[in-house]
């Protein structure tokens, strides 16, 4: 059974009387700052020179330096930057200034797993990964309560990593829902996969793959983007608020017998050894070295791949639709 972690176990006092040095003011960063900040934590924001960020944080009420003086600076140094620009910044403004006994903190272990970044022996690397966007992180912590995070261990040298990591934990307010004790292995790999077999790169080839099989059938381009993608979420929520027993309880009983019976001749046995492909190309590091060579070279085949997906049909009949949707406005 998996070793779950909740607010009895984490002491913020841990890390009371340590400063806190968060490397970004993204989406993440801003939650993990302002949730400690909120609970009484020294927290310190680390920028570039120039970064847009920086208003918005001095604006947020928080401390702001660069770099490399809030490394210098800190106890706990939190890496919340873009995976491919996290190895840079550690070796230009971080590593020659982190000191014995300081914790290296990550919310991803791409960089620590794939060895991108190398740690000295002398410091605690540690994991703390809230399961949600920033955003979201953020907004449920204002309301009192939290969103799951995944706690994982690479270098113990104080002897108090545990301790020190599940504080933070409960200082950004994932205690609050559940902490899950993990590996750097596990987390990257896993979170690597979910991305691309079902939450992002599934969910949207399967979405286009149907759209267009709708389409070529002759059907109304409006009618698939409504049955392939806007009612997407209906479903989602109902996954999300109760598995699958509760979203096969909540619709008909034609849409059950279709998912049982139709679901696995789409999603069979191929789909699942493509699955295990895509698995085994993260665990061999595969994926890794493909994606840090396209940053590399300027991410040509990136952004031609992005510019490829945003012209896709799909998109155009899809904003036309939503901009007569005004409820979609009203909730950004």
């Amino acid at each position: 059974m998996a070793k779950m972690y909740y607010e009895s176990d984490a002491d913020l006092s841990t890390i009371a009387d340590m400063t806190i040095g968060v490397i970004g003011y993204g989406s993440q960063g801003h939650a993990h700052a302002l949730n400690m900040h909120d609970n009484g934590l020294n927290v310190q924001i680390g920028l570039y020179e120039g970064s847009k960020s920086l208003e918005k944080a001095k604006a947020d009420g928080l401390k702001v330096g660069l770099v490399a003086d809030v490394a210098r600076a800190s106890d706990i140094i939190m890496m919340l930057l873009p995976d491919t620009s996290q190895a840079e910044v550690y070796k230009e403004s971080i590593e020659p200034h982190i000191e014995p006994g300081n914790t290296l903190m990550f919310a991803h272990g791409f960089n620590i797993h794939y060895k991108t970044i190398v740690p000295p022996g002398t410091v605690d690397v540690s994991m703390v990964a809230p399961k949600a966007p920033g955003h979201r992180m953020r907004e449920v912590f204002t309301k009192g309560s939290g969103v799951p995070g995944l706690l994982a261990i690479h270098q113990d040298v104080s002897g108090n990593a545990k301790e020190i990591g599940l504080a933070y934990a409960k200082g950004v307010g994932c205690t609050r829902a559940g902490v899950l004790d993990t590996t750097f292995e596990e987390e990257t790999e896993t979170d690597l996969f979910g991305e691309q077999s079902v939450l992002c790169g599934g969910v949207t080839a399967l979405i286009k793959a149907a759209y267009e099989t709708l389409v070529e059938a002759g059907y109304q381009p409006e009618s698939a983007y409504f049955e392939c993608m806007h009612e997407l979420k209906l479903i989602v929520d109902l996954l999300y608020e109760g598995g699958m027993e509760y979203m096969r309880y909540s619709i008909s009983d034609t849409a059950e017998y279709g998912d049982y019976t139709r679901g696995p001749k789409v999603i069979d046995d191929h789909v699942k050894e493509n699955m295990k492909k895509v698995l085994a190309h993260i665990q061999d590091g595969s994926f890794a070295k493909e994606w840090i060579a396209e940053n590399d070279e300027g991410r040509h085949r990136f952004a031609q791949l992005r510019q490829e997906n945003a012209s896709h049909n799909i998109e155009e009949v899809g904003k036309e639709l939503r901009e007569m949707m005004s409820f979609l406005q009203d909730s950004d």
